[in-house]
This record gives structure tokens, sequence and C-alpha cells, in this order.
């Protein structure tokens, strides 16, 4: 959701701008690490298309399925830790920008957060609900500002106490507080009065809440400041990346076998259904309240979603390896560089891509538009197919996506700060 400007249309030695939710004008100077990103990016893409139209079933041999499950919280999660990278394209990359630029890099940050949240509010009013992503990257955007001018090794350093801290901490604040004070919170905010996603779901109890994901940005911003064509750092973070998967996934396997856990039943399928799903089949919660009662085996968890350490740090490993895998490929592999194109360009406009993915599946028949009453592999495909068409034949034209072009437009106000 956070594309880079396509460094197809740049020479390999100058910086390819970036476009879309968290970027700005970029930096960098390697024509395989932006085209990486950028494939990287439309891989979420598609990962968050499997997650919404895909079949809920795999049955054997049933390729959309298997894509479905693997994607489930890591598609998302991959989108985080690529906003984070774009993020610092905005900032400064190797050096953050300081004095007038940095001020006005700052400035285009928070603009485009702003623009998001409005955007992601207006998509959550509908039966899409919570699953919408766009306001919650708003709140990443500006809780991030302050960690712009951190180094690389700072930056994984915290990313990494955050892993390890916050999702104890969610669920230490949601057992201290319980439901009748949470939902107290939300009877009066206004945002979850509007549209059902209010500070409290943005920031400790919702789909995507701060302290659980803000490890993704932050180590984002790390792999920003590494150099990623440096053979030394791509053998590292193919390393580390697999490290993480077998860590996260593995331990949390191994803790529940010993422990005798199990995952909670409100989870099925690893992905917690939204109030719309909820409600459309009869187990949601009276109206004006939510359910916010914690499940403590779901920290020993690494469900989707289930905002555990094990599920932050095995994520964390899916997005690095996905992003050190693409990075190394579009540089070493010239031929498939070239006929990944079309899928490079939907990572270029992903915020375009997210939107119009979105009213696609809202305008699909059916009652619940989320999820949609066709799911199936065929609809996976159309949809991934439909993304790509569109994105070559847009990019033969344009620099940008349409969206991508608005929110540039929109983010040069940040000229005028001095």
């Amino acid at each position: 959701m956070t594309p880079l400007e396509s460094a197809a249309h740049t020479s390999p030695p100058q910086p390819a701008p970036p476009s879309g939710p968290a970027a700005a004008g970029g930096s960098g100077p390697s024509m395989g690490r932006l085209v990486g990103v950028d494939l990287a990016r439309a891989l979420a893409v598609f990962g968050m298309f499997a997650v919404h139209v895909g079949p809920f079933e795999a049955a054997p041999g049933d390729v959309g399925g298997w894509v479905r499950t693997l994607s489930e919280g890591r598609a998302s999660a991959l989108f985080a830790t690529l906003a984070g990278f774009s993020l610092m394209l905005i900032a400064g990359r190797f050096e953050p920008r300081t004095g007038l630029a940095g001020r006005q890099a700052k400035a285009r940050i928070v603009i485009r957060a702003g623009i998001l949240l409005a955007a992601g509010t207006a998509l959550t009013m509908t039966n899409f609900g919570d699953a919408v992503i766009l306001n919650a990257y708003a709140v990443f955007f500006l809780l991030a500002l302050p960690l712009t001018r951190l180094r690389a090794r700072t930056l994984a350093i915290t990313a990494a106490v955050l892993a390890l801290v916050g999702p104890q901490v969610a669920f230490g604040l949601r057992t201290w507080l319980g439901e009748p004070i949470l939902n107290s919170i939300n009877a009066y905010d206004p945002l979850e009065r509007l549209c059902g996603v209010g500070v409290l779901d943005l920031l400790l109890t919702g789909f995507f809440p701060a302290i659980t994901w803000m490890p993704f940005v932050i180590a984002g911003m790390a792999l920003a400041r590494l150099d990623l064509a440096a053979g030394a750092v791509q053998r590292r973070l193919a390393v580390l990346g697999p490290a993480l998967i077998v860590l996260g996934y593995g331990t949390s396997w191994l803790a529940l076998k010993v422990f005798g856990g199990a995952i909670p039943d409100h989870m099925p399928d690893g992905m917690p259904p939204t109030d719309a799903m909820a409600e459309a089949a009869g187990s949601g919660p009276p109206p004006g309240t939510r359910s916010f009662e914690p499940d403590p085996w779901l920290l020993l968890a690494a469900e989707p979603h289930s905002g555990s350490t094990f599920d932050v740090i095995g994520c964390l490993g899916v997005a690095i390896t996905v992003l050190v895998g693409a990075t190394v490929a579009m540089a070493r592999l010239p031929r498939l560089r070239r006929l990944a194109g079309p899928v490079i360009a939907v990572g270029t406009m992903s915020l375009t891509v997210y939107v119009g993915h979105i009213l696609a599946i809202l305008a699909l028949p059916g009652e619940n538009a989320t999820p949609p009453d066709a799911n199936s592999t065929v609809l996976l495909g159309a949809f991934v197919l439909g993304a790509v068409v569109f994105a070559a034949l847009w990019s033969r034209v344009f620099r940008r996506g349409p969206l991508e072009y608005l929110l540039n437009d929109a983010t040069r106000l940040a000229r005028f700060v001095r």
C-alpha cells in the first residue's frame, strides 16, 4: 500500500521517487533495489487479494486456498514493513534530511497520514468494515515520525524490543481496563461512532493495533537504512528472515504442544471476524458494545492477527525473506525483471490497486461485501489479472497511479513549510 515510483522509469543511478500512501520524493541509487521493493509490494497486494476474495477452505490441490492461508496476516505485515521502508525514502534513506528539507519531509508524511486517515475512514464506513488498513497506516506514520533520524541498528533494536514487549503490554492493558471501560471510551470517541474504528482500535484493540504492528514499520525503516545491493547485507538478511520464521512459528508450535494450549474458537482460520461478519453470522456483540475479552493462549499462538510476539516475529521473518528474495532476483536476473514488469507496475501504484480492489469487492453481488459470497480461486485469479493488466497499461502512459498522482499533488503543500 505504500508504493515506490517505478524504478523502470529512471536510469539506474538516479533515485526513484516513491508515490503512494507512504511515499513522497525518494532516494536510493540502485534500480535493482527499488524494483525489488516494488515487486515485494505487488506480492503483498496479491496476498491481500487472496485474504479478501480467495477460498476459505483449501481442498487438496486447491492453490487459491493454499495461497489464502499463506497470506493471512503476513501480506498486511509485509505491507507495513514496506511502509516503513518508504517512510525513510521521504525522510532520507541513508542519511536523515535535516533543516528545511527535514521539516518539509515531515510535513509530507503528516499530510499523507491525514489523507490516509480520511480515505481509510471512508472505506471503513462501508461493509468492508475494520479490515481496511489505510487508517492504521496513518497512525503508524505519525508514531514513526520521531524515529526517522535513528540509525539502522537503533531502529532494529527498537523493533525487536517492541516485538517482545508490545503484545504482553497490549494483553495487560486489555485485561486491566476491561470491557466496560473500553466500551465507555469508545462511546465518547467520535471516530468510533463515525466508522466503527476508533482511536482505541487503531492503538490497542483493532485488526492492526499500533502497539503490536509498529515493529513491522520500524523494521522496514531499519531495512531502508541498509545497502540492500551489498552482498554481505543480502546474505545476512537471507539468514535472518528464515531464522525468524522458524523462531516465531516453531517456538509457538512447541509452546502450545508443551503447555497443551489451544487456539481460541473465535479465531477461525486464524482470522478474527470483522464486526460486519460477526453480525451477519448472528454472533456479534450487542449494539453499541464490542467484545475485548483477552485470551491468554493468544500470547503463545502464532495465528494471523493474534498479536502475539511469535506472530510478530514470524511475520517479520516472512517480510524480510520476501524483500531480500525480490531484491536479489530483480538485481541478478534481468530477464525475469523484464518478464515481471507488469507485476512490478502493480507495486508502483498499490494505493490505487488497494482502494480499487475494495471498491470492486463492494460492487460484487451478494448480501455481504466482506467476504464476497463468491470467494473462489477463480475470483482471486480475476482480481490479480485485472490489477496486472490495469497497472501495465496505465504505467505505459503515466509515471504514477491515479491516486498516487492525487496524493503527490496534495503533499506539495509541504513546500510552504519554513
